[in-house]
């Protein structure tokens, strides 16, 4: 299809994006910011900008959201300028163009069931297509797609959804609840609770990390996204902790000089409210 014969939803969305192209053309050559920039320096810019992302989401705030999608974007395309400039006997240089088509090649390869004659009717038949094709394009391991930044929480997740992936996995939830178990009483043992006799940090830190793997293994397995669980907890203890500095401040109270029985007054407030 040419441009004028794509629906005018489509031509409105291609004219934004053209303008977000040419403000960027323009930013890098005229600003002395936006000149100066490289893609390690935007790199830590571009964390930032995700985990704001996050943060909107799960607030459920679709205002905000739009606002940080934008962000993203403008990163997404500022990487693909700085690509666009190396010298054009370079290999390595790219530009956006070839960042979309890229992208789209490999969703086409990597949806068979639906661009070729492959059967997949269920999302576990998706993923587990999506691996093996990622052994067959050269990856040497099944896990070797899990960046190694990623943090401990998110990554004990993607491991397991791609040990998954490869029919590495309990059959059924009790199988995983019976491993939490035993891991919980592993590392209580580790951890001496019973007789107070000094800990070995070393071997306690093992039994809580064995821990905290089982416990994700089954939040995967009852379709729970642990690192949203956990964020959503840490807000939520933000927000009745703000509530108690709050309230003990309207009250003429600093929190160090209360008693923890004190502060679980307002804390049980917080509960009820927050």
């Amino acid at each position: 299809m040419t441009f004028d014969q794509l629906p005018p939803r489509r031509q409105h969305q291609l004219m934004a994006f053209d303008r977000l192209l040419t403000i960027m053309d323009e930013l890098r050559e005229q600003c002395p910011w936006d000149r100066k920039q490289t893609m390690e320096t935007l790199r830590h810019l571009t964390i930032e900008e995700t985990y704001e992302l996050s943060d909107a989401i799960l607030e459920g705030d679709r205002t905000e959201i739009k606002k940080e999608i934008g962000d993203l974007m403008l990163h997404m395309v500022f990487y693909s300028k700085i690509g666009s400039e190396a010298p054009r006997e370079d290999a390595t240089r790219f530009d956006v163009a070839d960042v979309l088509h890229g992208i789209c090649d490999k969703l086409v390869s990597r949806h068979p069931h639906i661009y070729g004659d492959v059967v997949a009717e269920t999302e576990a038949q998706v993923k587990a297509n999506w691996e093996q094709l990622k052994l067959k394009e050269g990856n040497k391991s099944v896990l070797g797609g899990v960046p190694q930044s990623l943090p401990a929480l998110v990554k004990a997740m993607r491991i397991q959804e791609k040990a998954r992936g490869a029919g590495f996995d309990w059959d059924e939830k009790q199988q995983v609840w019976e491993k939490v178990e035993e891991e919980m009483q592993e590392f209580k043992a580790e951890f001496n609770v019973d007789n107070g006799e000094p800990i070995d940090a070393q071997r306690a830190e093992g039994e809580f990390g064995d821990l905290l793997f089982s416990l994700v293994n089954y939040a995967r397995f009852i379709d729970l996204n642990p690192e949203t669980a956990l964020e959503r907890t840490n807000k939520k203890f933000i927000k009745r902790f703000q509530y108690l500095e709050e309230r003990a401040r309207a009250n003429g109270q600093a929190l160090h000089e209360m008693t923890l029985a004190e502060m679980d007054v307002y804390w049980n407030e917080a509960k009820v409210v927050v």
